[in-house]
């Protein structure tokens, strides 16, 4: 499955990494000897179900280790954009692309064995749009003190994973709200609203669960979208704050 990993982004005077990376690209931070966007790369090439890659986001002069075909986009402005400009270059390398994973460049815990995993849930069903999301639990045992985003439901609490997926085809939906619910991906609640007031009350009231979520969020954005619990933590484990650039260092050197 091939792959478009998003890497856009220098955080600016004000924001929490800036101190960290001073100006630079957040993927490329210094993390134990590596850019950050190296370690998920790592995993990438380590599995033998990803086939191309295109990075979107960092100069198209960068320089990074890959034993799979890498292709580096200019950053397009915002996150939807970024994705859509990396589908339709995988599709121009190959017509014949279905589906592909999109990959963050700031989850470096991801592994090999992880990867093959996500592509095998993806390639067990055939929909528009794979959401993966972590339980509190797990999340919490991996990583105390990640201090995650989570939203309650009625069956479990979860945060949002940081590799999903999509069809191909998604990539010529017009749906305005693909941007407004991309916007606010780190506010649950927000996302909800936005996807209507029964959503929103239900989560409120903690009477919302993953089969039903996947109802309404398909209703909404006109695709058939499937959310799917992930038992690894490192895949929901981002680095927004120094706090957590902390954590994911002293982890990943243990190993």
């Amino acid at each position: 499955m091939d792959v478009v990993m998003t890497a856009g982004g220098k955080p600016r005077p004000g924001e929490s990494l800036y101190a960290l990376t001073q100006g630079k690209y957040k993927a490329l931070l210094d993390l134990n000897g590596k850019p950050l966007i190296q370690w998920v790369l790592d995993a990438l090439n380590g599995s033998a179900k990803i086939g191309s890659i295109v990075i979107v986001g960092l100069p198209t002069n960068s320089t990074l280790d890959s034993n799979k075909p890498l292709t580096f986009l200019e950053d397009q402005g915002d996150l939807l954009s970024n994705i859509q400009a990396g589908g339709l270059d995988l599709l121009r390398q190959d017509p014949s692309t279905e589906q592909f994973l999109v990959v963050a460049s700031d989850v470096p815990g991801a592994t090999p064995a992880m990867i093959d995993w996500l592509v095998d849930k993806v390639e067990e069903t055939d929909q528009d749009m794979y959401y993966f999301v972590v339980e509190r639990s797990v999340m919490e045992k991996r990583y105390p003190g990640s201090k995650r985003t989570y939203l309650g439901m009625k069956d479990m609490e979860v945060c949002g994973g940081d590799i999903h997926a999509g069809r191909a085809a998604v990539l010529k939906s017009t749906n305005p709200i693909w941007r407004r619910l991309i916007e606010a991906r780190k506010n649950p609640l927000k996302q909800a609203w936005l996807l209507g007031l029964d959503t929103l009350f239900m989560i409120l009231f903690h009477q919302l669960t993953i089969a039903v979520a996947e109802r309404l969020v398909s209703r909404r954005v006109g695709l058939d979208g499937h959310v799917i619990v992930c038992p690894y933590a490192e895949v929901g484990m981002d680095i927004d704050k120094p706090f957590q650039y902390e954590i994911v260092k002293a982890d990943l050197l243990k190993k």
